[in-house]
This record gives C-alpha cells, sequence and structure tokens, in this order.
C-alpha cells in the first residue's frame, strides 16, 4: 500500500452516495475515486489497483457478485460490498467470492470507515507476514504455533488451534462458516456448522475473560466469525 493517502474506490450507481461518501473518506484521510458502474471500476482496477474497493452489489450493468468475481481474478486488495439486500445467503455468497466484509445500506459512515480501517489493517498484516498477532491479553505465534493469556500459556488441540490461527490470519475480517469448515477439516465438512460452533465455544471457555461476551472470536449471526483484533 502506498505511503501517500489510500486511494479508494467507490462503485454504487447512487449518486447520493458518492456525494456524502466522497468528503467523508476525503476528511479521513483516504483519495475517494468514484466508478458508476462495474464496467468502468474493473477498468480502474486493471488500470491503477486502489488500496481498497468499495462495491454495491446492485449496479446497472452487472450483478455485483459478478462484478467482484471477475475483480479477484486480478486483484487481492480489500472489497467492502454494499448492500440494500439484507438476506443472509447474499451475504454469504459475497464473503465466499471473496470480499472482506459487507455493510447494509442504509449506513453510517462511521461503521463503514472503521470496516475500512480493519481491512486495510487486514491487508498489511498479510502483506507484512506478522508472526504474533495479539487481541487483548490472547497472544498468537503463527511461527511457534504457541497461545498464550497474560502470559500464561495456554493448550488447545491442534483443530483448535488452527482454527483460531485461520480467524487471525484473517485480522478482522468475516470469515463464513463454510470457508472455516473447508480450511480446517476439509470440504467433506463445509456444512458441519454446529461442528464448527462447539469449537468456537470450546476455544472461548479457554481464551475469553468471559466466554458469554467474547472479544477474541465475534460472532457474525448467520454468516460465521472474524477475529477481535
Amino acid at each position: 500500500m502506498s505511503a501517500h493517502r489510500p486511494r479508494i474506490l467507490v462503485v454504487d450507481d447512487e449518486p447520493q452516495i458518492h456525494r456524502f461518501l466522497g468528503p467523508a473518506l476525503d476528511a479521513g484521510g483516504y483519495e475517494p475515486v468514484r466508478a458508476d458502474n462495474a464496467t468502468d471500476a474493473l477498468r480502474e482496477i486493471a488500470r491503477k489497483p486502489p488500496d481498497a474497493v468499495v462495491l454495491d452489489l446492485g449496479l446497472p450493468d452487472m450483478d455485483g457478485k459478478e462484478a467482484l468475481a471477475k475483480a479477484r481474478a486480478f486483484y487481492d486488495g480489500p472489497i467492502i460490498i454494499l448492500s440494500a439486500r439484507d438476506r443472509e445467503t447474499e451475504k454469504i455468497d459475497a464473503l465466499d467470492l471473496g470480499a472482506d466484509d459487507y455493510v447494509e445500506k442504509p449506513f453510517g459512515v462511521g461503521e463503514l470507515l472503521a470496516r475500512l480501517r480493519v481491512a486495510l489493517r487486514h491487508r498489511l498484516l498479510r502483506e507484512g507476514a506478522e508472526p504474533v498477532i495479539r487481541s487483548g491479553e490472547v497472544e498468537i505465534d503463527l511461527v511457534m504455533r504457541r497461545v498464550s493469556r497474560s502470559g500464561e500459556p495456554v493448550r488447545l488441540s491442534p483443530k483448535e488451534y488452527d482454527l483460531l490461527a485461520r480467524l487471525a490470519e484473517g485480522g478482522g475480517k468475516v470469515l463464513t462458516h463454510r470457508q472455516l469448515l473447508t480450511a480446517v477439516w476439509g470440504p467433506a465438512h463445509e456444512h458441519d456448522v454446529q461442528y464448527l460452533r462447539v469449537f468456537v465455544g470450546q476455544i472461548r471457555q479457554k481464551l475469553e475473560a468471559d466466554p458469554a461476551t467474547p472479544t477474541v472470536i465475534l460472532t457474525e449471526p448467520g454468516v460465521g466469525y472474524r477475529f477481535g483484533a
């Protein structure tokens, strides 16, 4: 990512979105770039890859999910979905296609900027290959495969560690049930959501100060989990 103001490509056919989001991004230290349709957006991403993309699903020339899939063929930066579609399946499909996060319309600019900061931080984390990841008092050493809480070692089973590490590597990105199950247990288990919930519960018992109000592994209801980086 450049040392200059991060360039954020906003892809939306609603002029009012650009009218209030452009100045908000500018005030937040970003350089907003506008695209009103998927064709222009894909051309802009190929011409000068932005630091992140904010992509509406309801575009005039192409479904946003198709645009997302096309962009992911050659762009690996953060993509945050804007969507007025509130069905969980739409969110899950977008995340499975490679989106980093989603924000429902209508949305608050503060929330979008916060999600954007998390996505950009995740990219820096990935590019820097940071070996130690922290969430509050919890520390995960990805090189040594060690986990500690308040400086004390925590014993996790191999699968518990793999699940925690996969979430931590996401740097705050939402990971769907299917993504986590496939990554840790393989494609044959991609629908075993209850299995995943049991393991998340076990990890929370070992890491969270209060498992009932978790801060390390956060639940995205009906969708998946994210790491509380």
